[in-house]
């Protein structure tokens, strides 16, 4: 099981990636998309990204939004594991992002 992480090292990391927030036991982030089919097929990239990881977000998707909450819910909040996912998903949403 991965091991959780203390609340420095959260922090320190939420502050240097300022599209994601705190909520609870979860990181969280929302994507504006230009178009909805782009929202999806960001949620179709993301999906293959987590799937070879085996670890996988609540994904939500609103018109052109989507919502991305990472937690790893078999430690009971967050790891290692979240941020690294995290930053996948700011590495496919810098080509989405519509503001």
């Amino acid at each position: 099981m991965a091991e959780l992480l203390n609340q420095s090292a959260i922090a320190d990391w939420l502050d240097a990636h300022s599209a994601w927030e705190r909520e609870g036991d979860e990181i969280v982030r929302t994507v504006g998309c230009p178009s909805f089919p782009a929202a999806i097929e960001l949620v179709r990239k993301v999906a293959d990204v987590a799937e070879e990881r085996d670890h996988h977000p609540d994904m939500d998707i609103r018109w052109r939004k989507v919502r991305f909450a990472l937690s790893t819910h078999s430690a009971g909040g967050l790891t290692q594991n979240d941020l690294d996912l995290a930053g996948e998903i700011d590495r496919l949403a810098s080509a989405f992002t519509s503001g």
